[in-house]
């Protein structure tokens, strides 16, 4: 297995930390998508809740014949919650209606074992320009670990052959050219996790971010806006961390990353790694709390109010601080430490 880059040293770094002190996440790491989208959000899942966090519960549930797909919203409301009582009372476990540890490692349990059952089954060996159930096992089990974003369509297409490149390489495999669907069990196999191996991998990890020389971030660096203009119209895709799609912090990181900056992954890292400062000067980071408590979104500030950023309706777009909307979520601007 190929490791030690940058980015997966500093991402993994975080979620450990915040996996020994919020032991509700340590069932999550089985799906790093999953796992992802609930240390951005870091709370337990109840009634009430938004977010990506809530969509990739509901498409859980969804799979498991808990929910019906047109409910899949993001949004907790009473449908998610009868839908959880209904999977925790089937489960022997008491019906809060809430999703806590439990509940989560009991949903990811049984959803892998379904995956890796239908994959097993799976007989053809599919290859580029493939369309068949068998390319739709393919795509959903990339989609567990966050290598495919886009549509569940059972076409071997672009997107789906950068995905298995991606965990091809991630995961020392060979599976582009040719595949049998079963070859990707060896996903689910490897991603479980224990609480003791979290342990000792937040010590490994943490040991290795000590070793990363950081490069310090200029302020008003006109190389780091030009790249950020030059990305305007990208669209938006959640998890996104490249020219075909980006999210906001995978937007950000990747234009620093592409001039030899490190930061972290997600919003609420990148708050955590960085300095507070009073007013923002080009080249600095704003950050904005949108669909949860606490930072939850940023961009990158280029001057006279303005920000570059990755939104949800338009994509990498510019914006203005003066805006009502980005005027009432505004939580301030921070720096990379020098």
């Amino acid at each position: 297995m190929i490791e030690g880059s940058v980015q997966e040293i500093v991402t993994r770094s975080a979620l450990y930390s915040i996996v020994l002190s919020q032991p509700f996440l340590v069932a999550a790491g089985v799906y790093p998508q999953l796992e992802k989208a609930i240390v951005q959000e870091n709370n337990p899942l109840q009634y009430g809740e938004h977010g990506e966090a809530v969509r990739l519960l509901q498409t859980k549930l969804s799979q498991l014949s808990y929910l019906h797909e047109d409910d899949i919203d993001g949004s907790y409301d009473i449908l998610t919650e009868y839908a959880v009582k209904k999977f925790q009372g089937d489960h022997h476990i008491d019906m809060t209606g809430y999703v806590d540890a439990k509940t989560l490692h009991k949903l990811i349990e049984l959803d892998k074992e379904k995956k890796i059952k239908k994959l097993e089954q799976l007989s053809e060996t599919i290859a580029p320009g493939t369309v068949s159930d068998e390319v739709k096992a393919v795509q959903e089990t990339l989609q567990d670990f966050g290598y495919y974003n886009g549509e569940i369509d059972g076409i071997y297409g672009p997107r789906t052959k950068k995905a298995l490149e991606m965990a091809e390489k991630i995961h020392d495999l060979e599976l582009v050219d040719e595949i049998a669907p079963s070859s990707l069990t060896v996903l689910y196999e490897t991603e479980t996790e224990t609480v003791d191996s979290v342990e000792q991998k937040a010590a490994e990890t943490e040991t290795n971010v000590k070793e990363i020389k950081t490069v310090p971030v200029q302020t008003g660096n006109a190389n780091v806006i030009e790249s950020a203009k030059s990305l305007i119209g990208t669209p938006y895709v959640w998890g996104g961390t490249t020219p075909s799609g980006f999210d906001c912090s995978g937007f950000v990181q990747y234009i620093f990353q592409a001039h030899g900056y490190t930061i972290p992954r997600t919003v609420n890292e990148i708050w955590n790694f960085t300095q507070p400062i009073e007013k923002p000067s080009i080249g600095d980071l704003v950050f904005f709390q949108t669909y949860t408590n606490g930072p939850s979104h940023l961009g990158i500030y280029l001057g006279n109010g303005d920000f570059i950023h990755a939104g949800v309706n338009n994509g990498v777009t510019i914006s203005n601080l003066s805006e009502s909307y980005w005027q009432e979520r505004y939580l301030g601007a921070k720096r990379i430490n020098q």
